[in-house]
């Protein structure tokens, strides 16, 4: 299959080679997940091979305030929060890598020269950024202080990491940020503007990008009412460039720093997209066909990377590897094999690949509509893992 013939072919009703009664049993776990309120609604996709095995909705892509209602529908447009790392940034930045514009292991200093190469910074690299194991936190508010990429950077060169690269794994949104910003400087264009031409486009992923225009917002999932959750982490602070939103998130990107700080456009959050989209982009990864990366390289980054063994989490180049904890309830790669890699976001989106079985699963819930929930994740991962058994 070519990178520009991503068509997948729908099989739901034969559903060949797969236990149709235990998908179904799987799907209406999901369907009365939405009922009981445990997020707006969801839509989930799974693929065999180029086969659709499941493809459907249930719930509402908005449920309040109820004037404003918009039931769930196969091609609803969702906020993908972190899948942003995996679908826009990490195919971006192994593409520079693919054709020789930035190395693997070349030193963030060298190409983003105001964060320097002193101290410990010289040995955050491109690997290591990809990899979460470059030595920063989770979570940093620079939204808070600064405005714009310029500011951010600026703010981000005037520290250290908090611990030795290399050492430790924790999962963080500046090292994506950054990655982001990564892209810019060496393109010229913004990840948004690099990953869509170069990327998304060329998938057949029409349907995914950042910023949705205001004419398809009737397609997009609302997120939060109001930006509690982030308000309550910095109590008594607002955001740089003016104050908190209040009233329903629709339509612009749930994550603070990358609307308060990157005005919707960043490396770690940003990308909207629809089921179906990310089913394209899974099977491209499957018949390593994401345009423009190596096939030698696309292989490595489903492979270990981090070189960490003190972690519970194992990490290829964006990618979350099958974890040693891969047998707890809430974990989302729960059933899936050993050579399986996935990703998750904060507004209750995952993207889950097994090569072992020619699989993609895709699970995009509202999750933080109308409020923030964590039920969903044992569910998720319940979910999950009967689709993979149901394909065995």
């Amino acid at each position: 299959m070519s990178a520009t013939t991503t068509d997948l072919i729908s099989d739901e009703t034969a559903m060949t080679g797969c236990n149709r009664q235990q998908i179904n049993i799987a799907w209406n776990t999901l369907v009365a997940a939405a009922n009981r309120h445990d997020y707006g609604g969801a839509v989930a996709i799974a693929t065999v091979g180029n086969r659709i095995v499941l493809h459907r909705a249930t719930g509402w892509a908005i449920r309040e305030p109820a004037a404003q209602r918009i039931p769930m529908a196969n091609d609803t447009i969702f906020d993908l929060a972190s899948l942003t790392k995996v679908t826009a940034t990490t195919p971006s930045i192994l593409r520079l890598i693919s054709e020789g514009t930035i190395g693997l292991d070349q030193p963030l200093g060298e190409i983003i020269e105001e964060f320097g190469t002193d101290g410990l910074k010289a040995e955050v690299t491109i690997r290591r950024l990809l990899t979460h194991s470059a030595g920063f936190r989770d979570w940093i508010p620079h939204f808070l202080e600064a405005h714009g990429a310029d500011a951010y950077l600026r703010k981000f060169a005037g520290t250290q990491p908090e611990w030795q690269p290399g050492t430790k794994i924790v999962y963080s949104d500046p090292s994506f940020i950054t990655l982001g910003e990564v892209v810019h400087r060496v393109t010229g264009d913004s990840v948004a503007t690099y990953a869509r031409r170069e990327i998304l486009v060329p998938l057949g992923m029409i349907d995914t990008g950042y910023l949705p225009l205001p004419q398809i917002r009737y397609r997009v999932a609302g997120t939060e009412l109001s930006n509690e959750f982030e308000r309550d982490k910095v109590p008594d602070q607002k955001p740089a460039n003016g104050e908190w939103r209040t009233g329903l998130i629709h339509g612009q990107v749930h994550d603070g720093n990358a609307w308060y700080g990157f005005d919707g456009v960043a490396g770690h959050a940003g990308l909207f997209g629809t089921a179906i989209d990310l089913a394209r982009y899974g099977q491209a990864w499957l018949t390593n066909t994401v345009p423009g990366i190596s096939s030698k390289l696309l292989d490595l980054a489903k492979t270990e990377q981090s070189g960490i063994t003190n972690s519970s989490e194992r990490r290829g180049l964006g990618w979350r590897l099958t974890a040693t904890r891969n047998n707890e309830p809430e974990d989302s790669g729960l059933g899936f094999g050993p050579n399986a890699f996935g990703h998750t976001g904060f507004t209750g989106t995952s993207l889950w690949i097994d090569p072992d079985r020619d699989l993609v699963v895709v699970l995009l819930t509202n999750r933080v509509h109308p409020t923030v929930k964590s039920d969903y994740q044992t569910i998720r991962a319940s979910f999950n893992a009967a689709i993979v058994s149901a394909v065995r």
